[in-house]
């Protein structure tokens, strides 16, 4: 059985951990680790879950917040739906047929 991978993201909760409520705060101390994003960036980064992070946006966010990747990414596997494969007499039912080709004389 396929399994569909997913995540949870934490940032948020973890930055309310330190008393960080406002994104503001979070865009200055990634400027200062060298990570530059806009404001719109940034509260995305923490309402939304991203889809893509590089490597040195999550080690400046571990720094700041003191933690480690596993606290930030919650990893999650959920079996996925399996399509119902079609029963032999409705392929069948499906096939094409030749056509019958008449001419008026």
């Amino acid at each position: 059985m396929a399994t569909k991978l997913s995540y949870r993201w934490h940032l948020r909760r973890l930055m309310a951990t330190k008393d960080m409520f406002a994104t503001t705060d979070l865009q200055t101390l990634l400027a200062k680790r060298g990570v530059r994003l806009s404001p719109a960036q940034v509260y995305r980064l923490v309402v939304q879950s991203p889809e893509r992070l590089s490597l040195k946006t999550l080690v400046a966010l571990c720094d700041i917040l003191e933690c480690t990747p596993n606290d930030l990414i919650e990893p999650v596997a959920t079996p996925a739906k399996q399509k119902k494969a079609a029963t032999p007499s409705l392929q069948h039912a499906r096939k094409p047929r030749a056509a019958r080709v008449t001419t008026k004389r």
